[in-house]
């Protein structure tokens, strides 16, 4: 699908993308009757080279394309490595330093921090700090997950467009992370406040969360509603927790703040990684 929707990027100007990818939400959620569930189960599987050794249960016990694209895995086969891990099985596709409430997208292009976060104050909370970028393609697992110990204070649904963040679109598109709808999740961390944020894109019927179903993105395609939630007490993370679900795959984007000790240097950059590997690890297939 990336490969069509590189190849076709400009005819996406003249599609209505949000309405689209909620019918392709619909769609996907549909049950079938046997045989033909089975049939369909299978093709998407092989089309998007799905891994089902890991899945929690049998292709077969799956209702729906959806139900077997949100899979979870089986116990036991993304061990936690550590007190700082990747938050999904993504590509690690980009790596920057926030300067001056600026953001890399790609080469010669960047967005705002206060814009993308929809917070007059992010410019100077993450100043000096590091923007971690992680694109999720159909193959992958599209659960994601804490990266640390956390709180959750607040979440923000913010409505959107839904650009597919395939490479054309993140090298063609301005602002494109802070134009489609997105999800943000606060974070009191040890080394202050971070933010997660989970990024849709087109065909991604939704956004959900794993400890709140009262936050769901782009249930209605034409009149969308923001939502803020905030926790008293706050929602206790340990590294590796769930916390959302893609309905179709997306995007990640984890700010720290200057405080966070990162290395931007033994980061793999460009490389696969997996939920729960230890952050300056990257994946060997």
């Amino acid at each position: 699908m990336s490969s069509i929707l590189n190849l076709l990027g400009p005819l996406l100007f003249f599609i209505p993308k949000n309405l689209l990818s909620w019918l392709t939400g619909q769609f996907a959620a549909m049950p079938w009757p046997s045989p033909l569930k089975g049939w369909i189960l299978r093709r998407f599987a092989s089309h998007y080279n799905l891994n089902l050794q890991e899945a929690e249960k049998p292709i077969d016990d799956y209702l729906s394309v959806n139900d077997l694209f949100t899979r979870r895995l089986k116990s036991g086969v993304r061990p936690i490595e550590g007190d700082w891990v990747h938050p999904a099985d993504s590509r690690l596709s980009q790596v920057c330093s926030i300067e001056k409430g600026v953001l890399l997208q790609a080469k010669g292009i960047t967005y705002g921090v206060n814009d993308f976060l929809k917070n007059d104050k992010a410019e100077q909370m993450f100043q000096g700090g590091t923007a971690l970028t992680y694109y999720l393609c159909p193959t992958d697992y599209h659960r994601v997950h804490s990266p640390c110990a956390a709180q959750v204070s607040e979440v923000n649904y913010i409505p959107g467009r839904l650009w597919p963040v395939n490479d054309w679109s993140v090298s063609h598109i301005p602002q494109l992370f802070s134009i489609n709808e997105r999800v943000v999740f606060w974070l009191n961390t040890q080394w202050g406040e971070v933010a997660y944020v989970m990024v849709g894109a087109t065909n991604v019927g939704k956004i959900t969360l794993s400890f709140d179903q009262e936050i769901v993105s782009n249930i209605h395609p034409i009149f969308p509603r923001p939502q803020v939630k905030t926790y008293s007490p706050t929602i206790d993370l340990a590294p590796g927790s769930e916390m959302g679900t893609f309905h179709l795959g997306s995007t990640v984007i984890v700010l720290y703040p200057k405080g966070a000790p990162l290395e931007a240097g033994r980061l793999p950059l460009g490389k696969p990684v997996r939920m729960g590997e230890n952050i300056y690890k990257g994946h060997v297939q």
